[in-house]
């Protein structure tokens, strides 16, 4: 099989090939890799990436027979996610060439389901907001986003056809959205976190880029043990929602002319939709996230704070100490207000089998700042299901996407809708 038909393959395809014998994981491995030594100069979306070790990785596969879920499947894997066999330096300096005695869980997984780790891309530091090197793919010049920069990068690139990153405020996304691929952050709690540089522990979410929805679940069932997402099938009449928002005035009109653009042709094709109006009580949850992630984060990073500070980067410095801010009891008084905020949006998502908003507030925006996850941090706190699915494109002619939101636990649900949706894009004349 030539380079270009096996680097044309979806995660699925490439699993069921090497599975059946039709081609190798060395193979496939082969295509990738000559695929990023041709195209990640400009891109740089590897933070680690030996060659030698991902051939050796793909000829274990080979002699044991991979027939898993994964099988030879590369990935790559966000720089704050523990790998035994490479090193992990969490985006910043100070752990340069760290190497840990153990997996993630997650990594773990995918190595049981014959999955092949690749290399590790690039995070901003410390999963926070400071910018490292990666470059938005589809132009250079601007963010590819963060914190899942090289992630997010490596998948519009087309260098894996899977990779994850991690969620806290807007991290899988936003990046999601500036390169153009599509990802999904499922419920807070249902894949594994452990071995996963903490941020905030009640928030922390792993997520997985794909070039499609059906890709990003089969990965997400293979992590998570919910085998319902291996099995997406679009609903014959789509309930959906609209619900812009508040903040709006921090977003370009194209990112809401998208929203509204897709559920207009939603509507046309057979969709049920709805527009919601904020309730009341909805501008308050931005609060609430600030509040957790700011006791949390300070407290998780207490050893970076207190024997590394200075080998930190000012970006990096500057966010500590806004969220320093936050008190003990402004924390505690979130965490008692979360549990019934949670109940009430889940009761207002559940009505429908998504719900469309902003994914980010426009284009990626020229330059390295990661951009802003306003449209990101709320829905995060809420710890529900998010996907963003991609499509459009802005005046510069970078990717817009749109985020699809679902109600905790709800994690098939919400994916057979976004396939619903990816599948009327595609029919797009």
């Amino acid at each position: 099989m030539k380079t270009e038909t096996i680097l044309a393959l979806s995660a699925r395809e490439i699993a069921a090939c090497v599975a059946s014998g039709e081609l190798t994981a060395r193979q496939v491995t082969e295509a990738h890799l000559e695929h990023i030594a041709a195209t990640d100069g400009p891109v740089m979306a590897w933070q680690h990436l030996d060659p030698g070790q991902a051939r050796a990785s793909a000829d274990a596969l080979d002699r044991q027979g991979a027939k898993g879920p994964l099988a030879g499947v590369p990935v790559g894997v966000k720089d704050v996610i523990d790998t035994r066999d490479i090193p992990t330096g969490y985006g910043t300096r100070i752990y340069d060439g760290f190497q840990p005695p153990w997996d993630a869980a997650a990594v773990s997984l995918t190595r049981a389901a014959d999955g092949l780790i690749l290399g590790k891309t690039v995070s901003t530091e410390l999963a926070m907001a400071s910018p490292n090197k990666t470059r938005n793919p589809r132009n250079p010049a601007h963010t590819p986003g963060g914190s899942s920069s090289g992630s997010c990068a490596a998948v519009a690139a087309g260098h894996v056809p899977l990779a994850y990153g991690t969620q806290t405020s807007g991290s899988v996304i936003r990046p999601a959205s500036f390169c153009g691929v599509t990802a999904l952050k499922p419920s807070f709690g249902l894949i594994n976190t452990v071995g996963i540089k903490v941020l905030c522990h009640s928030l922390d979410t792993l997520g997985i880029l794909a070039r499609g929805i059906e890709d990003a679940a089969h990965a997400a069932a293979a992590l998570s043990g919910y085998e319902a997402l291996a099995q997406l099938a679009p609903p014959a009449r789509p309930r959906l929602a609209v619900l812009p928002g508040t903040r709006l005035e921090k977003a370009d009109s194209a990112s809401t002319e998208t929203v509204f653009s897709l559920a207009a042709r939603a509507g046309q094709a057979g969709a049920e939709v709805t527009i919601l109006e904020p309730p009341a009580w909805y501008d308050g949850i931005f609060d609430l996230h600030e509040a957790v992630m700011g006791w949390e984060v300070t407290n998780s990073l207490a050893p970076e704070i207190r024997d590394h500070w200075s080998g930190l980067s000012p970006v990096t410095r500057a966010m500590l100490e806004d969220q320093r801010r936050v008190t003990e009891p402004r924390y505690r008084a979130a965490l008692e207000q979360l549990p019934a905020i949670r109940g009430q949006m889940d009761d207002l998502l559940s009505r429908f089998d998504a719900v469309l908003t902003l994914a980010a507030p426009g284009e990626a925006p020229e330059g390295m700042a990661t951009g802003d996850p306003i449209f990101n941090r709320l829905w995060s706190v809420l710890q529900v299901p998010l996907i963003n699915l991609p499509g459009a494109t802005g005046a510069k002619g970078l990717p817009i996407g749109v985020q699809l939101v679902g109600a905790r636990a709800a994690d098939h649900r919400l994916a057979s809708a976004a396939l619903w949706l990816e599948q009327l894009q595609k029919a797009r004349p």
